[in-house]
């Protein structure tokens, strides 16, 4: 480094101010930079690229297929009705058809009529939960330290269904997006249903229409957590309970599990939006809403005009605007043409997708801030309320995730990619105890998820019946696979297996660009909009909203008036009633091969694609814009800061944390349940998967046998996590102490008649399983087993002739080394 001096001297002024090398220096580092912007401006044109030819394929394959089909369809429509009886046969068909369509046209106006008196009831109501079953509040929200407006309610079984108290009581958390609670009870087959019908004790998430005056997000977080202790201690002797959330109720869970890791049991995520920046090009085109549309300062700008409280009605116009044929065309003519026998199914989900709810401003603000423009909660630095922190890698409990590729709200990767952003890799869950069981619809939407019978039938039904095992599974990643069907009808039976996955498998659902940068800039951007705002344009509109003009804003919101203007109080409606009950008495309906009621169906399909093809020219503007403004160079360098993610360890920081040396430390200390979940926990590994009916052998082994029975959960659990630590990091080690930990040729015996008895029929083992079986056997000097062992071994063990408990053996193998040891000092 030069001195003062050095530039005094001439004689080395030259040397210590070469202009000359430090141009050459800075045009190099410009050079450098500017071949970085090229190149990032090179991923920008692929990503645009991408958009381009995934919607112009995906149009092309669909609209023309279906155009295809719809042609077809109207050729052969055509020539059959020329070809069927003339002209006259024609003309009745036509008299016939305008006969039923002008009756189909009163009875749907009056089933219009009968939604619009309903959702007046209902809002007047205060929206009830429209659950299928009877429930009880059990604690009102409004009564605790931080009042909100959320309820704890107690599902009563209907009935000829029988509860088991002791059993793992279930409790589910409904989305507050817009729409009232209920959907997760909606009807018999639902999760409610399923939940009941395995005699499990069910309670109810529920809340209000209108948040309480202060209300935070922090305190129904807060509420969520006394309903999880109050539901403990109505069950002491019952498991922690299972927590479910769907939707929005998802990322909910998971805040409640991180913030509270000591009080719940397995949590079920279902359709949840954690990692809200994630998707694939050409696909998901509703995370691109905020950087196109505007920030946080809408949902402000919103709540401000409604008198300090966002309307939940505009959040439903979102759902309705992302797939409008079907919500804002198919919905209403299919009620139209199938009048006769699905006016109860319209009404009854109608009931629930009516009745709007509201949220604080700064409830909705925290939601966008946090979650959907932020992704703070998949970074880390999301804060529930002040110097509280969310950290996902607090949450003790299994997390089992249901997610969907037919879901055009909550995408797969949106439900999944925050286990790669949270952890290093699978072997930091392993570490950390955790268990992560991930499940993949095909093709149900996001709604289907929480009210198709089918998917509650076999998804939850499955789910339900695993989650008693669950906690036996070593830590690590699985996902969850439902195959083999057996059986019709009421004995429809699947077959489930926990097959392990690695980061790659979740990696492999998203895209290989580097599409998520550009919400870096529109995170930054929302940021800044909202300052602005919250300075410069609040004080205005507050000053200049009334509370009754936020009330008529809301009144006069399209999504009630839409409703309303139908009900019986229009005097416009008032003869409709009569006219329906008149052709309902006499109806004279069409026969289903009328040619006219098909070109009607014909008719339908057209419009609807018509319909489909503005969506999707729509959906890729929306994406090319979105690219087009966030995605360049000068964009990204706008919100490279809001870019960074969250640090994860890498592979020697890993083995080098307390937890895992300690294991490793240990690893010739414990006795034989230690011995017995190692070598469970290895065979697991060489298999790369659990079949469920071996997870049950598993689970009654470790949770009715003793000596794991009297362990308690916690001491049981932190075994699995300690030898799932060195069965990862020292396998062959692991193997080659096992006698350290079995002294006795019984207790050998008999820890390897557990080890057969769990994966089964030795003629349904892999290779690798049976050898690794026999090489048990080779170390611990026991002959190898050819035979299947089909009943549990520890069952037939009476209580005298059961191992010592783990405490009891380490006492004795400490006592053991300190007489050897005092004999080797002796001796020396």
């Amino acid at each position: 480094m030069a001195n003062l001096y050095d530039f005094l001297d001439a004689s080395r002024a030259a040397e210590a101010f070469d202009m000359q090398s430090d141009l050459a220096a800075r045009m190099k580092e410009a050079m450098a930079t500017a071949s970085g912007e090229v190149s990032e401006g090179g991923m920008v044109a692929q990503m645009l690229g991408a958009s381009l030819s995934r919607n112009g394929e995906r149009m092309l394959a669909d609209h023309g297929a279906r155009a295809a089909a719809l042609a077809e369809a109207v050729r052969a429509q055509t020539a059959a009705a020329t070809e069927e009886g003339g002209h006259k046969a024609l003309a009745a068909a036509w008299s016939e058809y305008l006969r039923d369509a002008a009756e189909r046209g009163v009875l749907t106006l009056d089933a219009l009529r009968r939604r619009g008196d309903i959702f007046l009831a209902h809002e007047a109501a205060e929206c009830p939960p429209v659950l299928a079953y009877d429930y009880e509040v059990v604690v009102d929200g409004r009564e605790l330290p931080f009042p909100c407006n959320y309820q704890l309610l107690r599902i009563l079984p209907p009935e000829g269904v029988r509860v088991d108290e002791t059993r793992r009581p279930f409790i589910i958390i409904d989305p507050r997006a817009g729409h009232g609670p209920g959907i997760g009870g909606f009807k018999s087959d639902s999760q409610v249903g399923v939940a009941l019908k395995a005699g499990h004790p069910v309670y109810f998430v529920a809340f209000r229409r209108l948040p309480e005056p202060g209300q935070y997000l922090s305190h129904v977080t807060r509420a969520e957590a006394e309903f999880v202790r109050e539901v403990m201690r109505r069950h002491p002797d019952a498991p922690k309970p299972i927590v479910t959330g769907n939707c929005q109720g998802g990322w909910a869970t998971l805040l409640l599990a991180a913030t509270n890791p000591d009080i719940t049991g397995p949590i079920v995520v279902n359709g949840a939006p954690v990692a809200p920046w994630s998707g694939r090009i050409g696909e998901n085109p509703m995370r691109y809403n905020g950087g196109v549309f505007g920030g946080a300062w809408v949902p402000m700008f919103l709540s401000d005009i409604g008198g300090g409280l966002f309307d939940g009605a505009h959040l439903v116009q979102n759902f309705e605007l992302l797939n409008p044929a079907r919500t804002m065309f198919r919905k209403y003519v299919d009620l139209y043409r199938d009048i006769d026998k699905g006016l109860d199914r319209f009404l009854e989900f109608e009931t629930w997708w009516g009745g709007f709810f509201l949220l604080n401003e700064p409830e909705i603000r925290w939601i966008v801030e946090q979650l959907f423009v932020g992704n703070r909660l998949v970074k880390n630095e999301a804060r529930l309320e002040p110097g509280r922190p969310v950290d996902l890698k607090a949450i003790r409990s299994p997390i089992i995730v249901f997610a969907s590729h037919g879901d055009n709200i909550t995408p797969p990767q949106q439900a999944l990619n925050w286990i790669t952003e949270t952890y290093a890799d699978v072997a930091e869950i392993r570490i950390r105890g955790q268990r992560i069981v991930y499940m993949v619809h095909e093709q149900v939407g996001h709604l289907g998820i929480f009210v198709s019978g089918s998917v509650a039938k076999r998804e939850h039904s499955e789910m339900t019946s695993t989650l008693a095992t669950i906690e036996s599974l070593a830590p690590g990643l699985y996902e969850m696979v439902i195959e083999d069907v057996q059986g019709e009808g009421q004995e429809r039976r699947f077959t489930v297996s926990f097959v392990e996955r690695g980061f790659d498998d979740i990696r492999a659902i998203d895209d290989p660009f580097e599409d998520e940068r550009p919400f870096a800039a529109v995170a930054r951007s929302s940021e800044i909009q909202a300052q602005l705002y919250e300075q410069m344009v609040r004080p205005l509109v507050k000053a200049a909203v009334t509370p009754s003009m936020a009330e008529a804003g809301r009144a006069l919101h399209p999504q009630r008036t839409s409703r309303a203007v139908f009900a019986s109080r229009n005097p416009a409606m008032k003869s409709v009633e009569s006219m329906a009950e008149k052709i309902r008495a006499e109806r004279h309906a069409a026969a289903p091969d009328n040619p006219f009621v098909k070109a009607e169906t014909l008719w339908i399909e057209a419009a609807t694609q018509v319909i489909d093809l503005w969506r999707d020219q729509r959906d890729m503007m929306v994406e090319l814009a979105f690219f087009s403004i966030w995605g360049t160079p000068w964009a990204r360098a706008f919100g490279r800061r809001h870019e960074l993610r969250r640090t994860l360890k890498d592979q020697t920081e890993l083995r080098a944390l307390p937890q895992v040396q300690a294991a490793l430390e240990h690893m010739e200390e414990g006795g034989f349940a230690e011995a017995v979940i190692r070598m469970l926990v290895l065979l697991a590994e060489n298999r790369k998967g659990v079949r469920r009916d071996r997870l049950e052998r598993s689970n009654r082994v470790l949770n009715e046998d003793e000596p794991f029975a009297s362990l308690g959960a916690e001491a049981r659990a932190r075994i699995i996590s300690e030898q799932t630590l060195i069965a990862t990091y020292e396998s062959e080690r692991a193997i080659e102490t096992l006698p350290a930990l079995l002294m006795t040729p019984e207790e050998r015996d008999l820890a390897i008649r557990v080890a057969y008895y769990v994966p089964g029929d030795p003629e349904e083992m892999s290779p690798g399983t049976l050898a690794l079986l026999h090489r048990f056997c080779d170390v611990l000097g026991v002959a190898r087993r050819n035979e299947a062992v089909t009943v549990d071994p520890l069952s037939a063990v009476g209580p005298s002739r059961m191992p010592p408990s783990p405490a009891a053996q380490a006492d004795t193998k400490r006592a053991a080394r300190a007489r050897a040891s005092e004999k080797q000092e002796q001796a020396s």
